[in-house]
């Protein structure tokens, strides 16, 4: 594993960057400087950058808030979120939609013949995150997901993370729920990352932008979460750049510096086979 200082020591190696976003690119509040010049610089330099999202939204969401946080329009080639995905196994499932979620996802379900009903009307379960994910934690769905589960209810989940970076806060996603309900036994339903359908959407996407065939060895992925972007790259056959300052930092860096030992011991824990590894992307 390389331990680089630049992205662009990767350039002879790679063609197309199916990067993430949070944690990579911004942590939900700001921009981070360095990877922003990053993804400009190798997209100036003729390389493809496709964003790859665990985001509940709809890729024009996703472009908005790429907007607003890094004044970006045209310094990318493509978004895939979890929730483009998410929607065809929501097409697939009974109609009476009972919502786990804030109502500003309520756009997921935007042209889709459903309804969206109380939990006791309900006869499929669609999560997107936690009502009040500043101040609810997982454990307050128990008796919730326990109801649902006795139903028998299909959960489908449009953010397979556990948690996620929001400034300096690490707060719970709905991939924390969708464990929950996997671990009572329920049937539980999910496209984006680690799982194959998001990967085969943005390298669609990928092959059409490029107008020709796509060679896996030449497309690096780039996230910062072993659970979702590593492993689903990995299943994938993708190379991985790990980005170490995201949703992990808590494991290896103490008083804002990197204890190398417990890096390592991470790194060899998580059982992945990392090409190479940046705290930032620069």
């Amino acid at each position: 594993m390389k331990q680089l200082d630049r992205l662009s020591e990767l350039y002879d190696s790679y063609d197309i960057f199916f990067c993430d976003i949070w944690g990579v690119v911004h942590n939900g509040v700001a921009a981070y400087p360095s990877a922003v010049t990053a993804l400009e610089e190798a997209h100036k330099a003729g390389k493809y950058v496709f964003f790859i999202t665990n985001s509940p939204r709809l890729r024009k969401g996703v472009a908005v808030q790429l907007e607003q946080l890094v004044g970006w329009s045209l310094c990318y080639d493509g978004i895939v979120t979890s929730g483009d995905v998410t929607r065809d196994l929501i097409k697939g499932m009974p109609r009476r939609i009972f919502h786990i979620g804030v109502e500003r996802d309520y756009s997921l379900f935007e042209k889709l013949d459903i309804d969206l009903v109380e939990k006791f009307k309900a006869s499929t379960i669609v999560c997107t995150g936690l009502f009040d994910d500043e101040n609810e934690n997982p454990d307050d769905y128990l008796p919730m997901l326990s109801s649902l589960r006795a139903r028998n209810l299909p959960f489908v989940c449009a953010n397979p993370d556990i948690v996620v970076q929001r400034g300096e806060r690490i707060l719970w996603c709905a991939g924390a729920l969708a464990y929950i309900y996997t671990q009572l036994g329920g049937r539980t339903f999910i496209s984006g990352k680690p799982h194959r359908p998001i990967y085969d959407a943005v390298y669609s996407m990928a092959k059409k932008v490029a107008g020709k065939s796509l060679d896996k060895s030449r497309i690096l992925a780039i996230g910062d979460s072993i659970l979702t972007d590593v492993k689903g790259a990995e299943l994938y056959g993708l190379d991985v750049l790990f980005i170490g300052g995201g949703v992990h930092t808590n494991n290896y860096v103490e008083n804002g510096k990197v204890n190398q030992k417990k890096l390592d011991a991470f790194l060899e824990k998580s059982n992945t086979r990392l090409v190479a590894f940046m705290m930032e992307l620069s």
